[in-house]
């Protein structure tokens, strides 16, 4: 018979997921910084029970994220290292979304959405995630903070690959804390920038205050009006959306874009080699959550076309993350 352990592993995979979501709410990784702690120091730390304490540990350290020596002690390792709250690119907001019980439900309606084409998320709970997430402040504080974390691994990268050099004026749509344009501007210093978003969620300052000057923050949504500009940064954005909303959005921009400007789409494009397992689960992530899809370059050339876009180039930037740019069409 054959060896059915991957398999196996794959199919109680939501078992590390849940262990890691714990670990990373209790701030185990932040507690190990200063090297190895026994269990009892830890429990007390965390106010949590030594016994279940040790038991979900000595688990972690069997995949490779903490390391179990003698004495009832534990340390991190390069992957525990991950789910500290003070490194760049920081796991622990991505791992703490796991501690919310909607979550897990939706994922248990997955069949569902296969079956119907509906919403995992709206199906169960009756609602949009982004609804429940604004009557949760303590949820949404969390993933915004996921959001600015995965942003942060990919910025430099994105900043790096496309030329901003001939735009005035660049902004961030949807951008939340703004670190994506931090890290635009950072490169361009001849580019101004605008952070833009939801009253709740926008930046208040920039995240590098040198940056201020060229810097600035303004609100509302991006289905009624964006400040006008001379590129527009939609990353993480249409992924999110059904591809009628996907258009709202991109006509949006569309209506305020100066002459000669462009819509810059950052996603993790389907069939990208490399990339294929994180954008085949994206995709289906972005089924039960909020409603929306991963799309090839193909399927963002469609939704390009219905806004009045044409799509002139896909640009790498050699992390998940590709640059889909639209220009306005030339009139018939």
């Amino acid at each position: 018979m054959t060896d059915r352990r991957e398999l196996q592993g794959m199919i109680t995979g939501f078992r590390i997921s849940a262990a890691l979501s714990v670990a990373a709410d209790l701030g185990i990784s932040d507690l190990l910084v200063g090297g190895p702690r026994t269990v009892t120091d830890l429990a007390d730390a965390t106010s949590a029970d030594a016994d279940t304490l040790r038991r979900l540990l000595r688990a972690l350290a069997t995949v490779g994220v903490y390391d179990e020596r003698a004495a009832d002690t534990f340390a991190n390792t390069d992957l525990g290292e991950g789910l500290r709250s003070d490194v760049p690119g920081t796991l622990r907001p991505l791992a703490r979304t796991l501690d919310s019980p909607e979550l897990w439900s939706a994922w248990g309606h997955l069949g569902h959405s296969v079956r119907t084409g509906e919403n995992a998320f709206q199906a169960v709970h009756g609602l949009d995630i982004w609804t429940h997430r604004q009557a949760h402040p303590d949820e949404n504080e969390i993933f915004n903070d996921t959001m600015t974390a995965l942003t942060s691994s990919v910025a430099a990268a994105v900043a790096e690959a496309y030329d901003f050099t001939d735009l005035a004026t660049v902004v961030d749509v949807g951008g939340g804390q703004g670190i994506l344009l931090d890290a635009v501007l950072t490169r361009h210093p001849g580019v101004a920038g605008t952070v833009f978003d939801l009253d709740h969620v926008v930046a208040t300052a920039p995240m590098t205050p040198d940056l201020a000057p060229r810097w600035s923050a303004v609100s509302g949504s991006f289905f009624e009006d964006v400040p006008a500009a001379d590129a527009y940064l939609l990353k993480s954005i249409l992924h999110d959306w059904p591809d009628e909303e996907c258009v709202d959005i991109l006509r949006t921009c569309v209506r305020s874009l100066r002459p000669g400007g462009a819509v810059l789409v950052l996603e993790t494009v389907l069939g990208r080699p490399g990339y294929e397992v994180h954008a085949a689960f994206s995709d289906l992530n972005m089924l039960v959550m909020p409603g929306g899809r991963e799309r090839t370059e193909e399927q963002y050339a469609a939704l390009f076309t219905a806004a009045g876009l044409t799509q002139s180039r896909v640009v790498d930037t050699a992390t998940r993350v590709s640059i889909v740019e639209g220009r306005v069409a030339a009139s018939s």
